[in-house]
């Protein structure tokens, strides 16, 4: 079945051009993923596929009434609504029939409107829907549904927008980047759900676990022209590299014919036969194919490292805590010459604090951290760079000098280093806000290595970058004669760079692992998973208790809110209690404490039978 055609799309901004007479389609039940270098249009692509912008020429057919949901890099959001609210906030049909059913039930005495919304109820079966997006939300970890969207951090962010998207069940789901901000355990669950869901995907990922493990088909823009690969990435590389092979080969035959053609050519007398005016027709096209080449450059990263000395970084029982969350506890660690260190853990368990900490940009709450004398710290943070207004891409790498060292006393200039960095003349004096996002952090990759450091530090450095570039980082990482530690969620990346882990488990609770993260998941794994499984039980238990459909729709709403309503009033009580201690109340303020504390319990009692009522009828 299919559900769209993209027919000969382009699109450009002033004399930039993306891209031209691009065409493809999707069809039922397909995982694609589209593949292609920064700043070659990808987030444009999908915009376009998701009704958010239009090509400047070309046309794109839907499929009549397909519903299509769409995650963007960045979560459009409403920052003063809850997380249930966010859920309640989209365009979702049977979402609406909810919040009919729920005004009809304020205003009981309007029988018709009830009957109404009660059968509307009953036809989209929109009772279990509640149930059904609560599972979504607990497996995406989201289970404080009246948490604000303001307090949020950006993978709570990114998973909220990914609850809302999977909830509205769409035909097709378009993904710009959907592993950016989740934290390794989330995009392992994602890319099982994928997996095994009769879901049609198209997506942007630069995640190369992820496009081998879900996608059955890539499509690549490569130099203008678009190929498709009906398989994973590893079928793609190889398909790929098969391709341009034949690519050169034929054009490696095309000059040899060309050589031949052009002194026939120079040979030929004035008079022409019919047979040599074809022949001298078909010298054009030979000349085409003999000229053809690949424009295949990438990044190229030289460094000019500062002098590494003996001590690198020492960490003497280093603690950091804020409030009730123990980041550090007594953390010991002595940092080697040759350390290639990966950090992993949950989102929130302190990885940037530590990187905050090593850098010394924070203090810790007791122990030292003790820095050699020749340490120079080169720190690629999430935040990338945030240009001034109208900046130009040459200016930002001026603030560091006209002229910038290399290996061997060696100098090249800011023109000739972005260069290197894949930015042509003409687009270093682009304005900085125009580049696309791989384009930005391209360039602040840039600005970290020309300075020269010898402990390098990545805080999710493959977020945005093409694959391409990422091939190119690797292999200079591999290389890199200094101390280096890595926080990233792609796994692909850190088996291949790192050979020892750092695992924030949380708490305070740091391991130091001998080996990558592959290594790390089956050591895992084979963990005695008694503990856990207890936990999971409890976790489903409660779960289940909290969305169990014997109970209406307001009613599991009650339940949820009668269980935190008892605690605030215990707290209440407790409270009011205190004030009995004061020796200075009169009778009179006796008196009134007494029914205050009186009335706290009455409604305790109240509540508590209602609990028990409820409790009752879900067990029944």
């Amino acid at each position: 079945m299919n559900y769209l055609n993209v027919e000969n799309i382009s699109k450009s901004y002033g004399e930039l051009e993306l891209f031209k007479d691009v065409s493809f389609s999707v069809h039922k039940d397909q995982k694609i993923a589209f593949v292609a270098k920064n700043g070659s249009g990808k987030t444009s692509i999908l915009n376009m596929l998701a009704g958010l912008d239009a090509p400047d020429s070309g046309q794109i057919v839907f499929r009549k009434d397909i519903k299509i949901s769409f995650l963007p890099q960045e979560p459009i959001l409403d920052p003063n609504l809850t997380v249930e609210e966010s859920i309640f906030n989209s365009d979702n049909d049977i979402l609406k029939v909810i919040k009919n059913y729920e005004k009809a039930l304020l205003n009981p005495e309007d029988e018709d409107v009830y009957q109404k919304a009660f059968e509307q109820m009953e036809l989209h079966q929109a009772w279990d829907f509640e149930t059904q997006y609560k599972q979504i939300l607990f497996k995406l970890k989201l289970d404080n549904l009246e948490q604000k969207v303001s307090t949020m951090s950006g993978g709570q962010k990114k998973r909220l927008s990914l609850a809302n998207a999977l909830i509205n069940k769409p035909d097709l789901l378009i993904l710009d980047e959907p592993t950016n901000h989740l934290d390794l355990e989330m995009i392992e669950w994602l890319e099982s759900f994928f997996a095994k869901e009769n879901m049609t995907l198209f997506m942007v990922t630069h995640d190369r676990y992820f496009l081998e493990r879900v996608c059955n088909e890539i499509i690549e823009l490569d130099h203008e022209e678009l190929y498709s690969y009906k398989g994973n990435y590893s079928y793609y590389l190889e398909k790929k590299e098969a391709r341009i092979e034949q690519f050169e080969t034929e054009t490696n035959k095309a000059k040899q014919l060309y050589k031949k053609e052009l002194g026939w050519m120079r040979k030929q007398p004035k008079a022409r036969t019919t047979k040599s005016k074809s022949r001298i027709d078909d010298f054009a096209d030979i000349k085409h194919k003999a000229h053809q080449r690949r424009k295949d450059h990438v990044v190229e990263l030289e460094l000019n490292m500062e002098r590494l000395g003996s001590k690198i970084v020492e960490f003497h029982k280093v603690s950091k805590s804020f409030k009730d969350k123990t980041i550090l506890d007594n953390f010991n660690y002595n940092f080697q010459k040759s350390d290639r260190i990966g950090i992993i853990g949950k989102n929130g368990t302190g990885k940037s604090t530590f990187l905050n900490i090593l850098t010394g940009t924070m203090e810790p709450d007791a122990g030292k951290v003790i820095t050699g004398d020749t340490i120079k710290f080169g720190y690629y943070t999430q935040g990338g760079i945030t240009p001034k207004p109208e900046q130009k891409v040459i200016d930002i790498l001026r603030e560091f000098g006209d002229h910038i060292p290399l290996k061997k006393g060696r100098t090249i200039s800011a023109q000739q280093l972005l260069e290197r960095f894949l930015f042509d003349r003409k687009k270093q004096y682009d304005f900085v806000e125009k580049l696309s996002g791989g384009e930005r952090k391209r360039l602040y990759l840039c600005t970290v290595l020309i300075q020269n450091p010898n402990f390098l530090i990545l805080d999710e450095p493959t977020n945005d970058l093409d694959i391409v570039t990422l091939n190119v980082l690797e292999d200079f990482l591999l290389d890199f004669p200094g101390c280096l530690m890595v926080v990233s969620h792609d796994r692909y990346f850190m088996d291949k760079i790192v050979d020892h882990l750092f695992v924030f488990r949380g708490q305070g609770v740091v391991e130091d692992f001998p080996g990558n993260y592959s290594d790390f998941r089956a050591y895992d794994d084979s963990k005695d998973p008694e503990p856990q499984e207890k936990q999971n039980t409890s976790e489903k238990s409660s779960w289940k208790k909290d969305s169990n459909t014997a109970l209406s729709y307001n009613e599991q709403k009650e339940y949820k809110n009668i269980e935190s309503k008892i605690k605030s009033l215990e707290f209440d009580k407790t409270e009011l209690e205190k004030k009995f201690l004061n020796p200075d109340l009169s009778q009179e303020d006796i008196v009134k404490l007494s029914e205050k504390v009186q009335a706290i319990l009455d409604e305790i009692e109240e509540k508590e039978l209602r609990w028990l009522e409820l409790t009752e009828k879900m067990e029944s």
